[in-house]
């Protein structure tokens, strides 16, 4: 199993890598988000970004940009927030990355009132997303949603996604999954339902009412039984802890605590 820890984009990204590998953790999931992440920095600082990585014996996963909106009512919206993530998806590629985490444009405003058309746009920028990860041998993991999103919730919701798409893998959310689910309903169905399509997991507690990134142990998600079914499932491979708090001891004992979980018979 490998363990990361994700950016905070506010902070220059050097930095990030440093204080990350500093915690003992074995890559960096790179949130490409502004104003410290954004892809045009990136691309301007990639020797020493490579360079940091490898000195500190750092993997990398690419999470590409969360507040964009491809699924828009808006032409001009959805083509801009479009943009971004096959710009971002371009020069994550030059970073080589383990994996590269898709996070779903959401259904909010007026998208809710027709439903249907929002999935079509969402479906028509997965094709043209794909198609470009295709052509740079990128392997995309696409997020479980919560509930208030509209979007990708329920393990039924990625079906027709997965016949689609057969490369697509899973990144399971724990958080998001544990909204309105009490502790372990949706998530269990998920790796029942797709074990052999997950690809990536995010580990991160709530209280099962808000998205909030607590650390691990101190919401409601059942860690305990969500690991024993993903080693059923034979998952070994990356997780990582988005737990946003002020003080980064958290996230360490967070890893600590999920590893002896996974270590624990």
């Amino acid at each position: 199993m490998l363990y990361g820890g994700m950016n905070f984009p506010v902070n220059p990204l050097i930095e990030e890598i440093k204080a990350i590998s500093g915690m003992g953790f074995d890559y960096l999931e790179l949130a490409m988000d502004p104003p410290q992440a954004h892809y045009t920095i990136i691309s301007q600082q990639k020797e020493s970004i490579l360079k940091t990585l490898n000195e500190y014996r750092m993997g990398l996963v690419c999470h590409l940009p969360t507040f964009v909106y491809t699924a828009d009512l808006t032409r001009s919206l959805r083509e801009a927030s479009l943009n971004e993530i096959i710009e971002s998806l371009t020069v994550a590629a030059e970073l080589k990355p383990l994996k590269v985490v898709l996070h779903p444009s959401l259904f909010f405003g007026l998208s809710v009132h027709v439903i249907e058309q929002a999935k079509q746009y969402a479906l028509n920028s997965l094709e043209i997303i794909m198609e470009k990860a295709d052509k740079l041998a990128i392997c995309i993991c696409l997020e479980n949603m919560f509930p208030r999103s509209n979007s990708l919730v329920n393990p039924d919701d990625f079906i027709g996604i997965f016949e689609k798409f057969p490369e697509i893998k899973l990144t399971l959310d724990t958080g998001h999954a544990n909204i309105n689910s009490n502790g372990v309903g949706r998530t269990l169905d998920f790796i029942e339902k797709f074990h052999d399509r997950i690809g990536h997991i995010h580990a991160n507690d709530n209280l099962g009412k808000e998205d909030n990134h607590l650390p691990v142990g101190t919401g409601t998600v059942n860690f305990p039984e969500i690991i024993r079914a993903l080693k059923r499932a034979g998952y070994d491979e990356t997780v990582t802890f988005e737990i946003f708090t002020r003080d980064r001891d958290y996230l360490k004992i967070s890893r600590d605590k999920y590893a002896a979980m996974v270590e624990s018979p």
